[in-house]
């Protein structure tokens, strides 16, 4: 079922929950919305869990406020519907920007009521180059997609979906993904693209104390996956899982092996491996 909570004074959040058991709560990248995880959602509650599934601030059917959209102020909107709905031994998945956002969270809450973390194709630990970290997208082609935002969101969001996969998908299923673009606002399209470009999310990843793995496409355009190997280092004890023809949008390009790694990943055993 689908409802709002209201996270701040005057903003609420778009949650879709479904299924019982073990709580899975599921964070969208830019700029989709909960329903990039349609084909999660459709095999997991048969598992026995519950499938938590946020519309970020700006994003879906979420509010669109002008403020609020830097990391740590959605990370604080995670832990808003978390404690509305008494979450607990949650198991915490973030895509892209929302790998982002959770491993912000992870930091900034002390990863208050998760057993697990799940992070997918992320924008961890820098979406953009430093002198000291040369990996990801320079800042450069973010301002240029800054730009873009105001002057021609439409087309941003076509280009961005284009760049999901690595391997040819179905028109209708870019069209799909492409109208999840166009249900945010500009402002927060605009708004987290700065979050994108200016956050180092390097601290953050030494206070991650949980199991956790990291999914990550060979081929990422995005997120190159380099990125995915920085993340691994800084998250102790954490396990990298490589999509050899990925690019991406794992979660709908390698499906079938996605889906039965996602599976074998949630597994209570893999939380207490021999």
């Amino acid at each position: 079922m689908g409802y709002y909570i209201e996270v701040e004074r005057g903003v609420k959040l778009y949650v879709e929950d479904i299924g019982e058991g073990i709580p899975v709560l599921m964070v969208h990248g830019w700029p989709l919305d909960h329903r990039m995880y349609e084909y999660q959602v459709a095999l997991l509650p048969a598992y026995g869990y519950r499938c938590i599934q946020v519309d970020l601030r700006g994003f879906g059917k979420s509010d669109r406020p002008w403020h609020g959209y830097h990391y740590d102020r959605l990370a604080d909107d995670l832990l808003a519907v978390i404690q509305a709905l008494q979450l607990s031994h949650i198991r915490l998945i973030g895509f892209s920007m929302g790998g982002a956002i959770v491993t912000r969270y992870m930091s900034r809450h002390r990863g208050w009521g998760v057993d697990q973390l799940i992070l997918i194709g992320a924008a961890t630990p820098r979406f953009t180059p430093t002198s000291d970290f040369p990996y990801g997208t320079p800042v450069a082609e973010v301002d240029k997609l800054i730009k873009q935002a105001y002057t021609d969101r439409p087309q941003l969001v076509t280009s961005f979906g284009e760049m999901l996969f690595a391997n040819p998908v179905s028109q209708s299923l870019r069209d799909w993904l492409r109208d999840q673009g166009f249900a945010a606002s500009v402002h927060s399209m605009a708004c987290t693209l700065y979050s994108l470009r200016d956050s180092d999310l390097r601290p953050d990843l030494p206070c991650i104390h949980v199991p956790t793995w990291i999914l990550h496409g060979k081929l990422d355009r995005v997120c190159p996956f380099p990125l995915a190997i920085q993340t691994q280092k800084g998250i102790a004890g954490s396990r990298l899982i490589p999509f050899e023809r990925s690019g991406h949008g794992v979660f709908y390009e390698a499906l079938p092996e996605f889906n039965s790694t996602l599976l074998s990943i949630l597994s209570p055993s893999s939380l207490h491996p021999n």
